[in-house]
């Protein structure tokens, strides 16, 4: 019963969350509303004993949320020094989502404490079972190939979002290849004739 109350309170604040991320006209905003997305996801995970999907969702997605939100800064041009005046207006509402996760990885640590069986629905894991190492066979056998394919996609992203951000820098030194294949050889050499002169 608990569990259950547990999951519908984490899924109701997903909801919220996500309903924030869209409708928050401040890009600051939606961040942090995405960051509370991820955390109750995380929540959720933890709740049906899949610890391992929890930690990368946390560490590799919060993470990824904050350089999504450099590099929108940068690309959108946004004022850095009217971002940090109005740190104390948007600092209410990062406290409150903190406060939020806090909440509830206690209540989901404190039912652990509790012994409660939270996954109720599921069968019994063995005891030498690691979600870990079943995930990474499957991972890296049967779907290697859209793995990869996802990093090179991501490594793409990665390189566009810096030629995105530095095309338009001033005093930004770029390469012309049609110019450097179109140059010649008299346009680059200069062949001067002297006259000899004798040594005195």
């Amino acid at each position: 019963m608990l569990v259950t109350i547990l999951f519908y309170s984490f899924a109701a604040v997903l909801i919220g969350a996500a309903l924030g991320v869209i409708l928050s006209r401040n890009p600051v905003h939606s961040v942090l509303f995405l960051v509370l997305c991820f955390f109750n996801a995380a929540v959720l995970w933890l709740l049906i004993e899949a610890e391992f999907l929890a930690l990368v969702l946390v560490l590799v997605y919060v993470g990824a949320v904050m350089v999504l939100f450099l590099f929108v800064v940068m690309m959108l041009d946004i004022n850095i020094e009217k971002l940090r005046e109005g740190f104390a207006r948007n600092a209410p509402l990062g406290v409150l989502i903190a406060l939020i996760v806090i909440v509830e990885l206690y209540y989901v640590l404190w039912v652990r404490r509790l012994g409660i069986e939270v996954t109720g629905g599921t069968a019994p894991l063995p005891e030498n079972y690691s979600n870990t190492a079943q995930i990474g066979a499957v991972l890296y056998t049967e779907y290697v190939y859209p793995f990869q394919l996802a990093a090179i996609v991501l490594l793409i992203a990665i390189i566009a979002a810096i030629a995105l951000t530095m095309r338009k820098r001033p005093g930004q030194k770029v390469q012309d290849v049609a110019h450097q294949v179109s140059v010649r050889a008299k346009d680059r050499v200069r062949i001067v004739k002297m006259a000899t002169e004798r040594e005195p």
